[in-house]
C-alpha cells in the first residue's frame, strides 16, 4: 500500500461536512495515514482551497507532528506537533467558508519529512514550504469539496 490520507467523514472529492466549516462547529476533521516512507521523522500538513476568490487560500497550516503518528482526531492536534499562521490571520485550523456559489476544493496535503523543523509555532506556509525544500520523502493528499 502507498503513503495515503484519508478522512472518516468525507470521501476523496467528497462533500466535507458541515460540521468541519465555518458555517458548523469549524472543528478539524479527522484524517488518517498509513505506509510513510521509511526515515520519516515527522510530518507536516496544509490544507487550502486552490478555488478562493483572491487566489489560494490557507486554511491549516501544522508540522512536527511526531512520527509515529498515524491520525488527528477531530479538533485536536498531538503533543508536540505545531500550529502556523493561516490566512484568517490566526494559527490553528480555520474551515471552509467559501462565498455562494459553486463549490471549492480543499486540499489536505500531508509531507513525510526526515527531519523535525526548527520552525517556530506561527510559522506561515512560505516559512514551511522553504524549511521542508529538500526533506520531502513522500506526500499525499486529500481533497473535499464545500459550497454554500
Amino acid at each position: 500500500m502507498a503513503f495515503q490520507l484519508t478522512s472518516a467523514a468525507f470521501e476523496a472529492n467528497g462533500t466535507i461536512p458541515r460540521e468541519y466549516t465555518c458555517d458548523g462547529a469549524d472543528l478539524s476533521p479527522p484524517l488518517r495515514w498509513a505506509e510513510p516512507p521509511a526515515g520519516t521523522k515527522s510530518f507536516a500538513l496544509i490544507c487550502d482551497d486552490p478555488d478562493a476568490p483572491r487566489g489560494t487560500w490557507v486554511h491549516w497550516v501544522l508540522f512536527n507532528l511526531p512520527a509515529s503518528t498515524t491520525s488527528l482526531s477531530t479538533g485536536l492536534v498531538p503533543s508536540g506537533a505545531r500550529q502556523g499562521t493561516t490566512d484568517f490571520g490566526r494559527p490553528g485550523y480555520g474551515g471552509p467558508c467559501p462565498p455562494r456559489g459553486p463549490a471549492h476544493r480543499y486540499v489536505f496535503t500531508l509531507y513525510a519529512l526526515d527531519l523535525e523543523l526548527d520552525l517556530p509555532a506561527g510559522a506561515a506556509k512560505a516559512a514551511l514550504l522553504r524549511a521542508m525544500d529538500g526533506h520531502i520523502l513522500a506526500q499525499t493528499e486529500l481533497i473535499g469539496r464545500y459550497q454554500r
